[in-house]
This record gives C-alpha cells, structure tokens and sequence, in this order.
C-alpha cells in the first residue's frame, strides 16, 4: 500500500503499533513455550516448517532456508543441531545426491504436537484483537 506520510493518521500509527505489541507478545509467547520444551525458537520453527510443508516434493534444506529467511549454509548448521538432536532425519535425493530432504522424527511430532496445540490456544485466544486490528488497517480507519 503506497501512501505518503501526510496521509496517515494518528488512528493508522496507533493501530500499527498496537498491531506490533500483539505480534511481539505473540513471538514472545512462542518463544517461551519453545524454550520451555528445551527447544530454541528457531528449531521450533524449522520443525513447523518442515511439518507444515505442503508442496509436491519434499522439504529440502534449500527450501527450509527460503522458509525462514536465513542463508542456506544457516539452514544446513540448524538442520545439523536437529538431526543431532534426533528431531530430524535427513535423506538423500534419489534424483540429485547434491541435495538433502527433510523429514521429522517421532520424537519431533510429539513436540509439534504439544507446542502447536497450545500456539493455538493463544492464537484462539489472540484472533478478536488481531482481526480489529487488521480491519482497521483494511479500512483505512
């Protein structure tokens, strides 16, 4: 959305910084819940990544770095931690043995299991305030 700065209002800047309090207590919220399973948030958000994976072929390294937004060499040292931790299995693709596919433990999905069911309670819990939120924005309101 272009716009310039004479064209926001005091409401757009309030809402703009309500909508960062909610998300940085969101991110805080994760990151405790992660730390409190022994789990560093960034390991708890490659394992969701892998999870929630939904494309045709299987999660990749290269693929996990684009996911989050780090470098791929990053990608390869945290999928190294993972696969030590026994959180991750990774396999050789049969059509390139340059590159590597992803694939959780059971040991990992137990921990999906817990860690997503209670982001959801807090996302559930969070929804109202970040729909007005968003529909304001939406609204230009």
């Amino acid at each position: 959305m272009a716009t310039t700065r004479d064209s926001l209002s005091d409401s757009d800047y309030e809402t703009l910084a309500n909508l960062r309090y909610a998300l940085r207590r969101f991110m805080d919220f994760s990151t405790s819940a992660a730390y409190e399973e022994g789990l560093p948030t960034q390991q708890h958000q490659a394992l969701l990544a892998v999870k929630g994976h939904a494309g045709p072929e299987r999660m990749s390294v290269g693929m996990l770095a684009s996911r989050l937004l780090i470098a791929p060499h990053t990608a390869t040292e945290l999928v190294g931690r993972l696969n030590a931790a026994g959180l991750i299995a990774r396999h050789a693709d049969p059509e390139d043995k340059r590159r590597q596919t992803l694939e959780l433990t059971e040991k990992a999905e137990a921990l999906l299991v817990r860690l997503s069911s209670v982001h959801l309670r807090e996302i559930r819990e969070m929804a109202p305030e970040l729909i007005t939120l968003l529909q304001r924005l939406q609204r230009g309101s």
